[in-house]
This record gives C-alpha cells, sequence and structure tokens, in this order.
C-alpha cells in the first residue's frame, strides 16, 4: 500500500487541517517538517490534506504552519473550499463535453491520438477527479455528438466550431 492510501485510510480520507473530506485526486501528503527544511518522508512526519493546503503551507517551518492553523481560531479553512472543489465534479455531462472541447480546441494539432491519452487530457481537465465510469460517460457522449471517433484504439476529431 503506498504512504497517501494509507495515510488516507488512517485519516479517514479527510484533510489534516480543515477536516473536510478530500476529493478524489485532490489528496497529496504533506510533510510537517518541510524536506527542504530537512524533514523526514516517514509517517511521523507526513500527514494528508488537500492540494491546495499543501500548496498554501509549502516549505514553511512548522511554527509557521501551527500559526497558520491557530490563526483561524479553530476553524481551519481550506483555501480552496470544498464546494469549489466539488463543483468540478457535479456539471452536466452537457457542460464536462464543453469544457473537454475546448480544451481540445486550445491542443489544436496536439490533441490525443490515443483512447487511454483522451481519457488521461479529459481527466486533467478536471484536476483529476473523474472516475472511470465518468470518463467512459464522457467519452461516450463525445462519440455520441460525433466530436470523436475511434477506431481500434486511435482516435480522430470532428470538433465543433470555437464557440466565441
Amino acid at each position: 500500500m503506498k504512504q497517501l492510501e494509507r495515510l488516507l485510510f488512517l485519516q479517514g480520507s479527510r484533510c489534516f487541517f480543515c477536516g473536510e473530506t478530500i476529493p478524489t485526486g485532490e489528496a497529496s501528503i504533506e510533510h510537517l517538517v518541510a524536506t527542504s527544511n530537512g524533514g523526514a518522508k516517514d509517517d511521523e512526519n507526513c500527514v494528508v490534506c488537500c492540494k491546495a493546503v499543501n500548496t498554501a503551507l509549502g516549505h514553511l517551518s512548522v511554527k509557521a504552519k501551527l500559526l497558520a492553523v491557530l490563526n483561524h481560531r479553530g476553524g481551519f479553512a481550506c483555501p480552496m473550499p470544498v464546494e469549489s472543489i466539488a463543483s468540478s465534479t457535479e456539471k452536466t455531462n452537457d457542460d464536462r463535453v464543453a469544457i473537454v472541447v475546448a480544451d481540445l480546441h486550445k491542443r489544436g494539432s496536439a490533441r490525443p491520438r490515443r483512447v487511454t491519452t483522451l481519457k488521461n487530457t479529459m481527466n486533467a481537465a478536471f484536476q483529476m477527479s473523474l472516475s472511470e465510469v465518468e470518463l467512459e460517460a464522457l467519452l461516450a457522449q463525445l462519440l455520441a455528438n460525433g466530436y470523436v471517433v475511434v477506431e481500434d484504439t486511435k482516435v480522430s476529431y470532428a470538433l465543433p466550431a470555437p464557440s466565441a
């Protein structure tokens, strides 16, 4: 079992700092004593928090991290509220298709050419928060709309004109 999975299990899939449930794909390991400050990579020095908290705390000293938590007076607030993270998973398929199509337009000739790469690209547009079932449904919607054509494992595109 990987350290991230183990720590997530031990913490009940909750952020160490704010106590909120961490959405799939948003968990990261926070070193209480930053490795750049000599901290170990073992479980005694590591906790799981959401990526936003990890980024905010960065390479701060333990004292500075503790002060940041204490400054919230017992109600540490995640810098990226759970509603913001969850909103990416609550979008309708039409919203998701529009986001993926816009992302594919931006990629121009660098669009994914294989189904597995396309799924990874689509998931990246949603901060890696989509399940395999959601990815399959999104791909099926793209196929149904005629925006992508899949032959074996190869993908070609017939995207609609970009919206202004």
